[in-house]
This record gives structure tokens, C-alpha cells and sequence, in this order.
């Protein structure tokens, strides 16, 4: 057997073993109980989350898929995205072999087959924490089908539900396009930019959020030339601007072509080539592409839900509405996750999805608008956040200090080379008290746990400044920015 042969097999089995985890060919729903105490529409992350607590609490449940489990994020988002990421971090690293030693060498090619199925591996792998066999070892009733309301129950395909609570869950999807000719051109996004078999030799990548950033920059290490176009004048508009300044110019590096306050007008094909048509300020021209990424924000999926019908208000593009709780305009149904929430974060999602089941069944938790919510962009550098932002504590009239350390001053970024970023906390004037904090490194995504923890416990920057952390670390800008605080404070007499 040849090697190619082998590595087809091989790829072969690993799409069979997720398909078998995440949707069984052979499942057969099972027979309904009379009653559940919990019915869950979504088999993505908020949604297992929600079906399992509520397993743990001693409650029915049924759990309702109409495709995949696991849902964007394992099947078209976090899981597959990072996978490449990490390849394309990988190869890139090979550019600085030789400032650590390494004897000069040609780069070599990517060969793309093989980073697609790696990611393919790594999804099939954790897919095994979301499968089918695990949900039904928990006693959790597993149907796969639509699902749709009808008045006080839940329709799964044909199979009536009943229910004393329930919890919708169902996502989210890539928002359509509204650009004149993309439709007939035909493009990608993240529901099917995984299932490219060849790397596309130029990308044309439009929007600058966190998705499309991340997305631009892997496929350009790739080897892909790449162009992201942005309406506005900045990438990750929810981000600092500095912040997001410090990605743009690592993003130029890499050789991404960044056109910034630029909008797509037009799509348009010439033989094999597609056009996008751009206009900046007053500047109108077109660029050549092979592929179209657009990554322009996501739609809730509530439409086919019939959520007239159980009296559950909703707009199709803000979503669900939920009050602080959680809780549907139905007393009897919730809601968590991307179809109801502005942060589409799995992480996010999940958590409310417990907080909803905790209040379903009589609890009244701390509303899910005090959760701190940590959050990150998986570019080089990374880029996270939690808390406030500067802009929000002036726009509230709160009075706040930035403390910054710069990781160019940081001894391990030095010595590891990943001396780009910084890590910027916020602490109300007057106080010792941090509101929030953004940093820029290449660990930005661990680094930023440890101000949820900081700020979970209610940790302020005098004992912060007091509490050891290991040398040399990247963390220890943490413990600096602490210090720096400390400087400030007047020497007691």
C-alpha cells in the first residue's frame, strides 16, 4: 500500500469515526418519556452544557440536533480554526530558525492536504467529549431532526415532546451577503472554508472581526496571498485601538494586504479569476481572487422555530430576547448562547447555558450581565480582554488609571523572541480596584485566565503586587503592572 493510499484510508476512518460521534447513521430516536423536565433545542456547546447540569441535578431530559453535535464550534469555528492556526504557526516559525541556530534551509512547501487533515484528527478527537454515546450514557434522550415549537411542547421531526422547561440553544450562522454578484460568484465562510481541499492561491478575505482576521493571517502563512478588506478604519472593533494597530502591522508583516475603510461593492467573474469591486474614500478599483472569505458577523437561527407559537418574542437579527435571568417572554423557556447574546464566545455561551438551567429549576443567580467574560483573538499576537474597556469607563464618567507594561520589557518575551504587545490593567481612581484588562502577547489567550481569576476573587492591585509568580514568565507583566501601581502610591510617613 502506498503512502498516499494509507494517508486516504487514514483520513477516510477519522471523517467516519467524527460522523459517528456527532450525528450516528444508524441512531434511532428514542421512545419520548411522558414528560421531560428540561427539553433543549441544540446540540452545540450551550446546549450539551444545559443537558448535562441538568442530568447532574437528577432531571429528564431530551436533547433535540438537527444536524451536527458540537455545533459551530467544533464543526466550523474554534476547534478547526485553531487547529490551522497552529499549523500555520508552525511553518512560519521556520522564517527565524537560523537567529536560533539552525542551519539555513529552504522553507518548504505547505502542503495543505496534510494540514487539513490534521485539523480533520484534532476535530474527530475532541468530538468524542460531545458524542452521541457519551449524551446517551448520561440518560439523556437524544433526537436528531428540526425542532420547532407548538405551543406548550416541542415538535423533534414528528415525535411530540413535552415539557416543564426548556432552553433554546440554537446558535447562530454566517450572516448573508447583501454585496451585489457574491452570490453568483459564489463564496466561503467559516461553514465551508474547512472543507477546502486545495490552499487557494489568492484569498480575498472580507471583514475584520475576530474570524477574519484570524482566518487572513493563517491562510497568508500558508502560503496563500491574501487581501482583507475592512469598512471600518481599524480590525476588532471591539478592541483597543492600540491593540488592534499592534495586529494590523504583525498582520502587513506576515504579507497580508490590508485594506482598511475599503467596502466590497461588487463581486463579478472573468473566466476562472473573481472580482472583487472596492471603493475607498473616493478611489475605485477591483482586485483578482481565487477564493472569497466573508466573515461579515453571524445570524441567530430562529426562524424555523416557531416561536410565535409558544409566545416567545424575538427580532431575526438581534435574536431571542431574555431578561437578566436568562428567561424567554414563555415563564417556561430560556434561552442561552449566540441565538439570545451580542459576545459569541463558546465559553460564554456555556456558562449562561448553566446559569439558565440553575434559574429554569428555581434558582435566582447573579444575572449574566456581572459575569466577567474573558475573551480572545487568535492572531499572533494574540489579543484578549476582559472587564471594561477605557472607552466604556469614560463614556460611564468613571474615573480610571491604565497601567501598561510593555512586553518588550518583559525578560521572557525577550529571551523567547515574542516581544510584540502588552498588558494593560484598569483600576478605578482612588481604589485598588480593576475593571478590566486587555493584553497583546503570544500567550495573550492564558495569560488573560489569570485576571479572571484576579478579578473573580476580587483581587485588588495591592495584594496583586504581593503575589509571587514564577521567573522568567511571560505573566509576570501582570505582577509588574501591579507594581507600577504600587510607584504610584504615596510613601506613608
Amino acid at each position: 500500500m502506498s503512502e498516499s493510499t494509507a494517508e486516504r484510508m487514514s483520513d477516510h476512518l477519522t471523517r467516519e469515526a467524527l460522523l459517528h460521534r456527532v450525528h450516528p447513521p444508524d441512531w434511532k430516536n428514542p421512545v419520548p418519556q411522558a414528560r421531560y423536565d428540561l427539553v433543549v433545542l441544540g446540540g452545540g456547546p450551550a446546549g450539551v452544557a444545559a443537558a448535562e447540569l441538568a442530568r447532574r441535578l437528577g432531571r429528564s431530559v431530551a436533547l433535540v440536533e438537527r444536524h451536527q453535535l458540537g455545533g459551530n464550534s467544533l464543526n466550523v469555528g474554534s476547534i478547526p480554526s485553531k487547529a490551522i492556526i497552529r499549523a500555520a504557526g508552525r511553518l512560519v516559525s521556520m522564517r527565524d530558525d537560523e537567529d536560533y541556530g539552525a542551519v539555513a534551509f529552504a522553507r518548504p512547501a505547505t502542503d495543505f492536504g496534510v494540514v487539513m487533515a490534521r485539523m480533520r484528527r484534532v476535530r474527530s478527537r475532541i468530538a468524542e467529549y460531545h458524542s452521541a454515546e457519551r449524551l446517551q450514557a448520561l440518560g439523556i434522550d437524544l433526537f436528531f431532526g428540526d425542532a420547532r415549537f407548538d405551543s406548550s411542547t416541542v415538535l423533534a421531526g414528528d415525535t411530540r415532546l413535552h415539557f416543564n422547561k426548556a432552553l433554546i440553544a440554537t446558535g447562530a450562522r454566517p450572516r448573508a451577503s447583501e454585496i451585489s454578484g457574491l452570490e453568483s460568484v459564489g463564496y466561503l465562510t467559516n461553514d465551508s472554508i474547512f472543507e477546502l481541499t486545495e490552499l487557494p492561491k489568492r484569498l480575498g478575505v472580507i471583514g475584520g472581526g475576530p474570524l477574519g482576521c484570524e482566518l487572513a493571517q493563517a491562510f497568508c502563512r500558508l502560503g496563500s496571498q491574501v487581501s482583507i478588506v475592512q469598512n471600518e478604519p481599524a480590525f476588532l472593533p471591539r478592541e483597543e485601538r492600540d491593540a488592534a494597530e499592534l495586529l494590523s502591522m504583525s498582520m502587513a508583516r506576515d504579507g497580508v494586504e490590508i485594506r482598511l475603510n475599503t467596502t466590497v461593492v461588487g463581486a463579478r467573474r472573468e473566466g476562472d479569476t473573481k472580482w472583487l469591486d472596492l471603493v475607498s474614500d473616493d478611489a475605485r478599483y477591483s482586485i483578482p481572487v481565487d477564493e472569497i472569505l466573508l466573515s461579515a458577523g453571524r445570524t441567530p437561527n430562529v426562524e424555523e422555530l416557531s416561536l410565535e407559537s409558544a409566545g416567545i418574542a424575538f427580532e431575526p437579527l438581534a435574536g431571542i430576547e431574555v431578561d437578566e435571568y436568562l428567561r424567554t417572554t414563555n415563564v417556561d423557556v430560556y434561552a442561552a448562547g449566540d441565538v439570545c447574546q451580542d459576545h459569541h464566545f463558546t465559553h460564554i455561551a456555556t456558562a449562561c447555558a448553566q446559569l439558565a438551567v440553575h434559574n429554569a429549576f428555581g434558582a435566582q443567580l447573579e444575572p449574566p450581565s456581572h459575569m466577567l467574560g474573558p475573551w480572545c483573538t487568535y492572531c499572533d499576537p494574540e489579543i484578549a480582554h476582559i472587564g471594561m474597556h477605557m472607552h466604556e469607563c469614560h463614556r460611564q464618567a468613571t474615573p480610571v488609571t491604565c497601567y501598561t507594561v510593555m512586553m518588550q520589557d518583559v525578560d521572557r518575551a525577550i529571551t523567547d523572541g515574542d516581544d510584540d504587545g502588552f498588558v494593560k490593567i484598569f483600576v478605578q481612581d482612588g481604589t485598588d480596584t480593576i475593571l478590566g484588562a486587555t493584553i497583546v502577547a503570544t500567550r495573550a489567550s492564558e495569560l488573560i485566565n489569570e485576571m479572571s481569576v484576579i478579578m473573580a476573587a476580587n483581587i485588588g492591585m495591592r495584594q496583586l503586587a504581593t503575589i509571587l509568580h514564577t521567573y522568567p514568565t511571560q505573566s509576570d507583566a501582570i505582577r509588574m503592572a501591579a507594581l507600577a501601581y504600587m510607584n504610584d502610591q504615596p510613601i506613608p510617613r
